[in-house]
């Protein structure tokens, strides 16, 4: 005998429970089981009503404030001011504000002193007074920091350009760097894609200095007498030669002829133009393409310029109306992502693998893979191409974690044509492969691209997070996608495999780079290691389960910080939310927990919390783009990781390694 989620027998076959034809295949072993059917069943049924009849599924990405200040600063400098425009602008700004006066990089968080400087300015520039009453408090909060002085470097460079600071205490960025070439210390290569894109970008704009005074002064934030009028250089040895070094660029790139400046400049608009996308971005992300707008114009690109009208098309594409008179910039738009998660989700919710839907999300994914080769190849220029990027339109810069969360998700779907996406599984698994980095893991975007040096140079102030470096939650997604696809024992992966195991934390942890923080981290981990044949019983599996098991919190559910990345004593302490309670419960139930009291109350915490409508409220910022510098809201995410924790538990698995076998893909080109 079977039941419903509703808990109705019945006698005869598997249960369709409600509009997604979710079926239970044996009776649930208690009330909480009962509950997380019921759950998964509404979660499942609010997600398929969600479906683009495209295919796929995109949720909101949301970051801090200061990209819908770089929106108005460049339309300011440009000459092209949209009253409209800035004045719904501000609204967004205004309603993002902290009680405090300063603006934050993550919901409910700690002020953050340049996207603070960046909202203020762009408040002023929309019209807002400084005398009103949230810009006084504004004002307050950043003298009592520092003033602008104290700011970080895009901040500074923003108000440069607004003559509010001086080029002359920036870093000096020459266009000439383009030529250096790939093997040379500090080339562009050097730099993650991210920071690659702006720095040929940003050298261009360094070379023309812009200045557009804004009408306004903003003295008002400048510190308070006897603090310096300038951020300390960095005390390093090698920190200070690199400023020094900067410092003689300056001075001799007053003497570089001019026909030398002006070919490094064309080399680097060639450079840029070679990189746009179809849809007019670059990278498909507001903030590059807002720079490289501003670098065109300055080399001297009509606004008309097909090239121009198309970025400006995808700037205007990017700005949401959440409400009548209130304007929020998308940074990006992620619907392979969401899509991917979403058909993961849904199957370990037990739809069926030859589900509608699931076809046609397989259909349109199948679509946007790579196929040519895109920055990565500066590295690897006979591998032949395979990858997914986030976006809809991002050719250039494909992803190791996109390629193997959709590859995970393909290989479980019943497609009606298998060897269509046989052939993409095999071009993915082989660019993947190859992608694999000399220590054995895999980055997001780049082979080896651990230099240390452009985390010295001064040209930005992400630190150590100027390169793309191997992480573990990346590298676990590889290995957990090669594992489901027959790749488990090929020595590559069992490499990757021994790198994760010596990247655990000393407390049974995994650092999280592409969301927070440990539990991120942890939660991917685990599943990995399960997938490619590492017992239950392992010591490092134990660590991780016990370090879980101890951050739990109270309630039942898991939560972390984003102050964790700058503060280790924070890891995995913080309020609960749906998606770090559902990673932690991932990880439990790979690790063979599923009948623990610490998974029963972690469920228990997501069944009680779920909306009428089948979702939960996650308002929390629980991914990450820069550690201590850039975090993000995915919109879906507090929806199907919640689902898929919720469906591995009533389907009595801890993994997603079920599906159609796979022969094994032949040797990377490299």
């Amino acid at each position: 005998m079977t039941m419903s989620a509703g808990g109705v027998p019945h006698a005869n076959g598997p249960v369709v429970a409600g509009d997604a034809g979710v079926t239970f295949a044996f009776s649930a072993s208690g009330p909480e089981e009962e509950a997380a059917r019921d759950a998964v069943v509404r979660a499942a049924n609010h997600l398929l009503a969600r479906q683009d009849a495209e295919g796929w599924w995109k949720g909101r990405f949301t970051t801090d404030v200061s990209y819908d200040a770089h929106d108005l600063f460049l339309r300011h400098v440009l000459g092209v001011p949209d009253e409209r425009l800035a004045k719904a602008s501000a609204r967004w700004i205004r309603s993002q504000q902290s009680a405090d006066g300063s603006w934050p990089l993550v919901f409910e968080g700690e002020g953050h002193l340049g996207t603070t400087v960046q909202a203020y300015a762009a408040l002023r520039l929309a019209g807002d007074g400084p005398d009103e009453e949230h810009m006084l408090r504004c004002a307050a909060w950043v003298r009592a920091r520092g003033g602008v002085a104290a700011a970080q470097l895009t901040a500074r460079v923003w108000l440069a350009m607004l003559g509010c600071w001086s080029w002359d205490d920036l870093p000096e960025v020459p266009p000439e760097i383009i030529a250096l070439p790939k093997w040379a210390p500090l080339n562009i290569y050097s730099f993650s894609s991210v920071m690659r894109v702006a720095l040929v970008a940003i050298s261009i704009i360094s070379a023309h200095r812009p200045v557009r005074p804004a009408p306004f002064a903003i003295d008002e934030l400048s510190a308070p007498p006897g603090t310096s009028a300038v951020p300390p250089a960095p005390s390093g040895g090698r920190e200070k030669l690199f400023w020094r070094l900067n410092a003689t660029v300056r001075v001799c790139s007053k003497g570089i002829p001019r026909p030398v400046r002006e070919a490094a400049e064309n080399a680097c608009v060639r450079w840029l133009l070679e990189r746009q996308e179809e849809d007019g971005s670059w990278g498909a992300c507001t903030p590059m393409t807002t720079w490289v707008v501003l670098a065109l114009h300055l080399h001297g690109y009509p606004p008309d310029h097909p090239v121009l009208k198309a970025a400006w098309g995808f700037l205007e594409d990017c700005g949401a109306w959440p409400e009548d008179g209130v304007r929020a910039l998308h940074t990006v738009h992620s619907p392979v992502w969401d899509t991917c998660l979403s058909a993961t989700a849904l199957l370990d919710a037990g739809l069926a693998p030859g589900h509608p839907a699931l076809v046609k999300a397989a259909d349109w994914l199948l679509t946007r893979q790579a196929d040519r080769p895109g920055d990565w190849a500066a590295r690897r220029p006979r591998l032949s191409p395979g990858g997914w990027a986030f976006q809809f339109h991002n050719r250039t810069y494909p992803d190791n974690d996109d390629t193997s969360e959709v590859a995970l998700a393909l290989h479980r779907v019943n497609h009606p044509d298998p060897t269509r996406v046989d052939d993409a599984l095999g071009r993915a698994v082989r660019w993947c492969l190859g992608m694999q980095s000399r220590n054995g893991g895999w980055a997001a975007f780049d082979v080896d691209n651990t230099s240390t040096l452009p985390a010295r140079v001064p040209f930005f102030d992400f630190g150590e997070f100027c390169t793309d470096p191997p992480t573990a939650d990346i590298t676990a997604h590889v290995v957990e996608m090669l594992a489901a696809l027959g790749r488990a024992r090929d020595p590559r992966t069992r490499r990757a495999v021994r790198w994760l195991l010596g990247q655990q934390e000393a407390n049974g942890a995994w650092y999280g780079r592409w969301g927070v923080n440990y539990v991120y981290g942890t939660g991917s981990v685990l599943p990995a290691l399960v997938a490619a044949g590492v017992p239950r019983g392992h010591a490092a599996v134990r660590r991780a389960v016990a370090w879980l098991t101890s951050v739990q919190n109270a309630d039942g559910g898991w939560g972390e910080s984003w102050e964790s990345y700058a503060d280790p004593a924070r890891a995995g302490r913080g309020p609960s939310t749906p998606s770090q309670t559902a990673w932690a419960l991932l990880g439990l139930l790979a690790a063979g927990e599923r009948d623990s009291t610490v998974v029963r109350d972690g469920v228990r915490w997501l069944t009680e919390r779920q909306t009428e409508d089948g979702t939960w409220d996650e308002p929390q910022f629980t991914g990450t783009l820069v550690p201590r510098a850039v975090a993000a809201h995915y919109g879906y995410y507090g929806h199907v990781f919640p689902l898929m924790a919720l469906g591995r538990y009533v389907r009595h698995t801890g993994d997603v390694s079920v599906g159609r076998q796979r022969n094994e893909a032949t040797e990377p080109d490299r």
